[in-house]
């Protein structure tokens, strides 16, 4: 293949390794820092009415409908609060 829809495709391609590769990188810091906190005892959560709730240091920090994304809200909200660092 030759010519600008095989160039354009392989730069969309790189585009998507690239994306795959930080988003991968984002979520093992994730995983990470939730396994820290566990660790000491410093994150808890709890499902309530379909709403997942994640407290850091005993601070309500973050909600979502999926576990996932209240963790990663969590990690985003404690460290502009100044809590559950590491």
């Amino acid at each position: 293949m030759t010519g600008w829809n095989h160039c354009n495709t392989e730069a969309a391609q790189n585009e998507r390794v690239n994306a795959a590769s930080a988003a991968n990188a984002d979520d093992a810091a994730v995983w990470r820092w939730f396994a820290a906190l566990v660790e000491e005892r410093r994150l808890r959560w709890r499902c309530a009415f379909g709403v997942w709730e994640v407290h850091v240091d005993r601070k309500r920090v973050a909600s979502g409908r999926t576990f996932y994304d209240a963790i990663r809200h969590a990690k985003v909200e404690s460290r502009k609060r100044g809590l559950g660092e590491l």
